[in-house]
């Protein structure tokens, strides 16, 4: 008698596991997603240039440092410059000694006019050999400023403020006016995708997007679809808060709705799972019943987690919710 009431006390226990609110089961829209890889870009991606030609003397930056728009990052030296500037140097006092004995002769030319004894034409010469000294001056001046520019331009600034990406020189490089010294990214990171042409017409601009990130998912905007397909990829970019920063160009794994397709969804917690097979409990005519299934896929819809089941049910079953 007491191995009787053991045995019905065990077939018992699942059905009165399964006690729960039975809901009629309806199609509901899902959302089909295609899982593909993004980059982690940089929104701005500009080159540091050499100014002019020469020798590269100083390197102040590397691969990862944090620089500033308008930071002196290196130094190119031009050798010919500086012969230029003495050269001009040399010019300017042999004019300025030439003007100065110039002011003299028109200094007594003007005086011996005063008494008589030299013309009008005279002096006006000597005035008219002050002021061509004068301007040949300011000519040279002006020239020498230009070589100074020059010089100056020997400073290589960052275009922007943001991460040094890459360096291809080293110290000691001999430098071609336009060559880049540093490569600088910054204004922000997103993602950029390469999605196939075949999802084109399905993409949305502001959509939102499933992203893997570090810390979990996350979600993040199609902020912009590009109309140039290349290689038979389309080209969009998504934005996220909170992108790792840490390594640019890599890959990251997101997730796009690409379309919408009917399905059966229950609740996660409808699902039992018993000597590796699934079961939903159903309510028919007013009794629990166990139906085995196969489920697919998990979606969070309505902050609730939902499973959906692929074969097994069928729309208007009443499922029970333990």
């Amino acid at each position: 008698m007491r191995h009787l009431l053991a045995v019905l006390v065990i077939s018992a226990a699942p059905f009165a596991a399964l006690a729960g609110t039975a809901t009629p089961l309806a199609v509901t829209t899902v959302t089909e997603w295609k899982a593909v890889y993004g980059q982690i870009e940089t929104k701005d991606r500009i080159p540091a240039r050499a100014r002019i030609g020469g020798t590269l003397v100083d390197l102040s930056v590397t691969e990862g440092d944090m620089v500033t728009a308008g930071q002196k990052i290196a130094t190119i030296v031009d050798d010919k410059i500086a012969f230029q500037l003495d050269a001009y140097d040399a010019q300017l006092k042999a004019l300025q000694a030439q003007l100065q004995n110039a002011q003299t002769e028109l200094t007594r030319g003007q005086d011996l006019m005063s008494r008589g004894v030299s013309t009008n034409q005279q002096v006006d010469a000597l005035r008219t050999q002050v002021e061509v000294l004068t301007n040949q001056i300011a000519a040279a001046t002006a020239q020498r400023r230009v070589v100074e520019e020059q010089a100056a331009e020997g400073a290589v600034l960052a275009p922007l403020s943001g991460k040094v990406l890459d360096v291809p020189v080293t110290k000691g490089a001999v430098i071609l006016a336009g060559e880049p010294v540093a490569t600088v990214g910054g204004g922000g990171f997103f993602l950029r995708l390469a999605v196939p042409e075949r999802f084109a017409n399905r993409l949305k601009q502001g959509a939102t997007i499933d992203v893997e990130a570090a810390g979990g998912r996350v979600d993040g905007r199609l902020a912009k679809i590009y109309p140039l397909i290349s290689a038979g990829r389309v080209i969009a970019d998504v934005e996220v808060n909170d992108l790792p920063e840490a390594f640019v160009d890599a890959r990251v794994l997101v997730r796009l709705p690409v379309g919408t397709r009917p399905a059966l969804m229950v609740p996660a917690t409808a699902l039992q799972t018993r000597a590796g097979l699934d079961y939903v409990t159903v309510e028919v005519a007013g009794k629990p019943e166990l139906r085995t299934v196969v489920p697919g896929e998990h979606q969070t819809i309505g902050g609730a987690d939902m499973v959906e089941i692929l074969s097994g049910l069928q729309a208007g079953d009443a499922v029970v919710t333990q």
